[in-house]
């Protein structure tokens, strides 16, 4: 009988430390939370904030009211830089997790069409309406339509990327016939030209406050971020680990809704914007929700204010409108992604 193989064991010196136990499972997204890269990210982008304070054609270190005028005008401007950049971004990356598809945001879904109806609905219906009363009739309609959005993919059989937004830019081009023909009729064509224009110009010290509503909504999407992450697996998977997902698609679609009414209401239509950041972040970083949450808000502040910097100086002392800047940008990204999911695939 041959004799039995002896095996190799390696037994530790005692001079030799220990092997250090495995971090826990949260420490690594805690880890990706909070690192120095975001610190490098939030230094470039408050130098963004800076020179946005310090652009315009108003000269306030020469006159007299420069103070005054730094108060009503510049502060406002950059505070609703920061509140709807990073809203608009957050938007855009909820809707494209509950429709699991990255060809979608506000503005190619026909929500923003529908905050513009429902704005105009209530301007036709009261004519002097207030802030608050618009917006309650912007985030309604918003509300509806997105509804009505997700209504019609359940059932739409084909479920092609390229599919769900053509679905929806062709459902926004409805809505905006409508806007278009009862603004005709109610001599506010013009109204609706300037509500749709994307411009900070008018955003003032008293007319922009309303916008602190979407930070409320960036902290609801930041507690319930894990639910909307799970929900973006699909129907099936999310029932089965116990989590109610009517009840997360009503409450995603009333988030998207907020946020769009009221940035729609108080600055207008901002394109693209919640395409383009969520893609960006999702390439670099992969798809966790909570730990993309402070890269969305942060690219997203830093595209609008500096597309806003360079409407303002491109042709100064004139303005182009931030939408323009973002319009162009965007479809430049959404064709490379397009052509990006085409060799992938």
């Amino acid at each position: 009988m041959p004799p039995r193989p002896r095996t190799m064991t390696r037994t530790r010196p005692l001079s030799e430390p220990a092997p250090a136990p495995a971090p826990p499972a949260g420490a690594a997204t805690r880890g990706r939370l909070f690192d120095g890269k975001l610190l490098i990210g939030v230094l470039v982008v408050a130098a963004l904030l800076v020179a946005s304070l310090l652009t315009g054609v108003y000269d306030i270190s020469g006159s007299p009211d420069g103070a005054e005028m730094f108060q009503i005008t510049r502060i406002p401007r950059t505070i609703a830089l920061v509140l709807a950049g990073a809203s608009m971004a957050m938007a855009g990356l909820v809707m494209q997790l509950l429709t699991q598809n990255r060809f979608v945001e506000p503005t190619t879904t026909g929500t923003t069409e529908w905050a513009g109806l429902g704005l105009l609905t209530v301007m036709v219906l009261v004519p002097h309406p207030s802030l608050p009363l618009r917006m309650a009739g912007a985030v309604v309609a918003a509300f509806i339509g997105t509804m009505i959005f997700f209504l019609f993919l359940r059932r739409v059989s084909l479920r092609s990327s390229l599919i769900v937004p053509i679905v929806g830019i062709m459902l926004g081009a409805v809505v905006g016939a409508v806007s278009t023909y009862l603004a005709l009729a109610t001599n506010t064509l013009q109204s609706l030209g300037v509500w749709f224009a994307g411009s900070f110009t008018s955003v003032l010290r008293g007319q922009y406050e309303m916008l602190w509503i979407v930070a409320v909504v960036g902290v609801i999407v930041f507690v319930v971020a894990d639910r909307l992450t799970v929900a973006g697996l699909g129907e099936e998977i999310a029932t089965n680990v116990g989590l109610d997902y009517d009840r997360i698609m009503l409450l995603g679609t009333a988030l998207i809704a907020v946020v769009t009414g009221v940035v729609t209401v108080v600055v207008g239509n901002l394109p693209f914007l919640g395409l383009i950041v969520p893609n960006i972040v999702s390439m670099l970083r992969g798809d966790d929700l909570r730990s993309n949450l402070p890269w969305v808000c942060l690219l997203g502040i830093g595209i609008v204010t500096l597309c806003d910097l360079i409407g303002r100086i491109i042709v100064m002392p004139f303005e182009v409108p931030v939408s323009l800047i973002l319009g162009i940008v965007g479809a430049v990204v959404f064709v490379l992604l397009l052509l990006r999911q085409r060799r992938r695939a």
